[in-house]
């Protein structure tokens, strides 16, 4: 046949010629498929079979892709990362996470990480556009010659694949969802490069033991990061996205040997390692660890302060915004100190424990049903565990008279010994190993908490809310709210100071009166036994007098009073006498932070946790310590002088009555209330506190640079004994946390601010002398005392002297007299509701 040119104008024309060639093609199509049409039946069968094939396909893929999602979610998909909590040092400290997820880059997996999963799951992965057809049309075999068993099929799927499923998809069993993966793997090939498409694939994948991504699933099995591992090590990851919960478990050792070793024999047959590197891995053991060393610092209760304040400020979960704490993959900065936390750790649970020391076994921590011998599941499943020495926590599985056993969460069983009577099968208790059996030890009734505080900054650098987190969340730090006693009283002296008094202002230690009420009349409240008589202001705070304390409060105005307590933070208390003495509620953390701002100069840091927050970007996205630096990115010098930071905090208090009570309150520790802390040769200021019954006894104090608070008492507040004070429980458990982390505390003498005068004053007098120096003894008739400007004292006659020996002696007889009286003077409602030392 010839064929029939266009004219030679139109051939110029490479649109009038391609028209041409498509006319001609088509038309010599249809005139060919008309004439085989009418010539066969079976063609016409056929035409017509392919053609509701081709209908019903194109009607398949639209209905299967008109719900796929876009593959391009996943050039700017954000992987849920934990949040990552690091110290005041830097140093990683903790982790909130479900998951085990670690996000690496693609330049930091080793080569032959990558050819392990290469050679185990898509070998022509760099090849393909998505799909492997071969290995589809496989796994369509195996799919058709299982169907109806139950078992479930080769998967069939290449590395892209398994990214759209574990991404965008989903883990459904069904054909459905196969063809949709296939779509799907088509558009990311379009969309991403091949090493994006790994990188998402090698930070996704599910690997077991909670693991998603192979830098996680490489801390699970081997507690190495992915640069450390062996090649046998890297084959073993290689077989976990078949089985992720299979092989890492005890009993299939064998099972995944066998495939590990499949995963080396593949790696060779495609050139990825030589015979000789094959056979050295394939002789190695697994090499599974069943512990991973925990990256982090015991101090729960800090952890879930720091935790609790994330997810106020940034929420929980991924719903709630793109920096939340379980996926959002921040970075938190803290001013814990892990030494300064163990510490604190340590000295509490001292304290704790020596109070408890020869009182009856406290009872069991909880109870579990252990009948139905479900025991073990049901102790590993609940939150309770315990970090000191050897104990463990485990439950008594039976009791017969003087034999029992104890078991553990492992379903580990031991004898039982040092039986408490209450004892009884289903308590969960703590036991420490002795011989070949477990002893029942107690944990302490009583609670208490200890936090440690910055005074300049209010940075938290160490929180014990309690004997060990794990038995009990309850921060006591920073939730329970109790009376704190004489802890009070340097902010009631504060208010006495501005209203005009001095350290040397003479106070009536004699007794109280107040006038209860039409129907009462006037009640009147004797000082304590040998302190009667006229006092310095000084020796009221140092001593803990509460008839002088209470002189002061109404002298200044409780209204005033109660204003200086709420500036200082402490909290809203009501204009009562009691409130002098502690009679209101409060919490450790806000007295620590008061105490600091006595520290401060008057200035108040409220406390802090959180130093900064960034996002996985490494961007601040917050940050505690507001203040601007104006100039501090110029971009060059401008000859002024270097910019500075503001001060922080609030004026809550007078700088110079701040420095007054603080100098007072060193007098509570050379001779006063906390001589158990004198030994320390530190600058130290502070105060005890114990509330009536005694209820509570506290310990504030510490030096101008650190404050550490600590208080004990029972959860349901109840009488801890009359020998429990505050001087003699909670000080030394402040002293013992300074004994271990001494370097940290500074000997550096206090600071005054601009506007104190420092005298030399006779300490029982208050006056002022100008003959004679302190000395180092407390005990110095002269020392150096702060005064406001012209209000310093007289000076200190003689005839001062006679008159105060006069009043010791007529105090001793008075004591005398008082001893030998047989009525009880009952003290009024607000002595027993207020602090006693």
């Amino acid at each position: 046949m010839t064929e029939t040119l266009p004219p030679p104008e139109d051939r110029q024309t490479t649109w009038a010629y391609l028209r041409y060639r498509v006319n001609r093609d088509v038309g010599g199509a249809l005139a060919w498929f008309r004439a085989r049409w009418r010539a066969s039946r079976l063609f016409r069968i056929l035409a017509i079979g392919f053609g509701l094939a081709l209908a019903l396909w194109i009607a398949l893929f639209v209905w299967l892709a008109s719900d796929l999602p876009e593959a391009e979610a996943l050039l700017t998909y954000e992987t849920p990362l934990p949040t990552v909590v690091r110290g005041i040092d830097g140093e990683i400290v903790h982790s909130y996470a479900r998951e085990r997820r670690v996000q690496l880059q693609y330049a930091d997996f080793p080569q032959k990480l990558i050819e392990a999963y290469l050679a185990a799951e898509d070998k022509t992965f760099f090849s393909h556009g998505g799909v492997d057809f071969l290995g589809t049309a496989n796994a369509v075999f195996d799919y058709a010659r299982k169907a109806g068993t139950g078992e479930r099929a080769v998967g069939g799927s290449t590395i892209t694949q398994q990214v759209a499923k574990n991404l965008l998809l989903g883990d459904e069993y069904s054909v459905t969802r196969k063809l949709k993966e296939m779509i799907l793997a088509g558009r990311i090939e379009q969309v991403l490069t091949k090493q994006e498409i790994l990188e998402l694939y090698l930070n996704e994948i599910p690997l077991g033991r909670r693991s998603f991504g192979v830098q996680a699933a490489a801390r699970a099995y081997f507690d190495k990061d992915v640069d450390q591992l062996q090649l046998h090590e890297m084959a073993f990851l290689a077989i976990l996205p078949k089985a992720p919960e299979r092989y890492g478990r005890k009993g299939q050792e064998q099972a995944a040997l066998e495939r590990r070793n499949f995963v080396l024999n593949q790696m060779e047959a495609n050139g990825f390692i030589t015979g000789s590197q094959r056979r050295a891995a394939a002789a190695k053991p697994l090499g599974l660890v069943t512990q991973r060393r925990e990256r982090s610092v015991d101090a729960g209760y800090f952890l879930e302060e720091v935790r609790r304040e994330l997810i106020e400020r940034f929420g929980e979960t991924a719903e709630d915004g793109p920096n939340s704490v379980y996926a959002g993959g921040l970075w938190v900065r803290t001013s814990l100190d892990p030494q300064m936390q163990l510490a604190a750790r340590d000295a509490l649970r001292e304290g704790l424990l020596r109070y408890q020391g020869g009182r009856a076994w406290a009872g069991p921590i909880a109870t579990l049903e252990v009948e139905d011998g479900q025991w073990a599941s049901r102790l590993q499943s609940s939150p309770l565990g315990i970090s000191y020495k050897d104990w463990r926590v485990g439950v008594v599985t039976r009791r017969s008279g003087p034999n029992a056993r104890i078991g553990f969460a492992n379903g580990d069983e031991a004898p039982l010994i040092g039986l408490p009577d209450r004892l009884k099968a289903g308590d969960v208790i703590a036991a420490a190993p002795v011989g070949n059996a477990w002893a029942v030890r107690t944990i302490p009734e009583a609670q208490g908490a200890l936090v440690v505080e910055q005074a300049q900054s209010g940075r938290v650098m160490a929180m014990q809310g309690g004997f060990d987190h794990r038995l009990s969340d309850f921060n006591r730090a920073t939730q329970a709210m109790r009376q704190p006693g004489s802890t009070i009283k340097p902010f009631v002296y504060a208010a006495g100071l501005d209203s005009g008094m001095t350290p040397s202002t003479q106070i009536d230690n004699s007794r109280f009166c107040f006038f209860q009420g039409a129907g009462l009349g006037e009640k009147c409240i004797r000082g304590g036994r040998g302190a009667g008589g006229q006092h310095p202001m000084r020796y009221g705070l140092e001593q803990s007098q509460n008839i002088m304390t209470v002189q002061i409060g109404m002298t200044a105005g409780m209204n005033n009073v109660v204003r200086e307590i709420e500036r200082v933070g402490i909290g809203k208390f009501p204009a009562y006498p009691s409130t002098a003495l502690g009679a209101g509620e409060t919490t450790l953390i806000k007295m620590v932070a008061a105490y600091g701002a006595l520290a401060n100069h008057g200035r108040l840091n409220p406390p802090t946790v959180i130093d900064y927050v960034q996002d996985r970007r490494g961007k601040v996205v917050w940050r505690a310590d507001q203040r601007e630096c104006r100039g501090c990115n110029m971009a060059a010098w401008d000859g002024k002088p270097m910019p500075r930071f503001g001060v922080r905090g609030t004026q809550a208090m007078d700088p110079r009555t701040a420095f007054q009570v603080m100098h007072m309150l060193r007098g509570a520790v050379s001779r006063g209330t906390a001589t158990v802390l004198n030994s320390l040769n530190l600058p130290l200021f502070g105060k005890t506190g114990t509330t009536t019954g005694p209820k509570d006894v506290w310990f504030i104090g510490g030096t101008q640079a650190m404050i550490a608070g600590a208080y004990l008492g029972f959860d349901q507040p109840r009488d801890m004994g009359g020998y429990a004070y505050g001087g003699t429980i909670s000080a030394p458990i402040v002293k013992s946390l300074i004994e271990k982390t001494r370097a940290k505390w500074s000997d550096l003498p206090p600071v005054a601010p601009t506007g104190v005068r420092m005298v030399r004053v006779d300490r029982r007098s208050g006056k002022r002398v100008f003959e004679g120096w302190p000395t180092e003894d407390p005990k110095s008739a002269i020392i150096w005392e702060a005064f406001k400007p012209d209000t310093e004292p007289e000076r200190y006659t003689r005839q001062d002297a006679i008159a105060a020996k006069r009043n010791e002696i007529l105090a001793l007889i008075r004591a005398g007299r008082q001893s030998a009286e047989s009525a009880v003077v009952k003290e009024p409602e607000f002595l027993e509701e207020g602090g006693i030392d």
